[in-house]
């Protein structure tokens, strides 16, 4: 077995994911791990797609949006890639402000109400 290839433990290891979310994305085509009989290898093609999946994750991407960015790579080439990279990345950082900024007035008015309801106790 090649140096650069990870286990199936490995992998959920590495990147502190459980087993069925590494199946999941096997099963929805995020990931296509080597098999040799029922053992999966995962190369490190699979590890830096696994890497631009939690990240897109954490960026608050669908699963699909990343599944579907991801084939356009294989598709269409990395430029293509990076400049649905850029679109996605607008679209969401306006979403993720919009969210910053109805939170924001959340607290703030969390922050009236409790003072209000402090007052009524002094």
């Amino acid at each position: 077995m090649p140096d650069d290839r990870l286990s199936f433990k490995q992998m959920c290891a590495r990147f502190d994911v459980t087993p069925r979310t590494l199946r999941y994305y096997e099963y929805i085509e995020l990931l296509s791990p080597e098999k040799e009989g029922r053992t999966r290898y995962y190369t490190p093609r699979e590890v830096a797609r696994m890497t631009l999946i939690l990240r897109g994750r954490r960026f608050g991407f669908s699963l699909e949006e990343i599944r579907q960015w991801l084939l356009i790579y294989d598709e269409k080439g990395s430029r293509a890639q990076l400049e649905k990279m850029i679109e996605m990345s607008d679209r969401q950082l306006k979403a993720l402000s919009a969210e910053r900024d109805e939170i924001e007035r959340s607290i703030a008015e969390l922050k009236a109400l409790r003072d209000e309801v402090a007052a009524t106790l002094d």
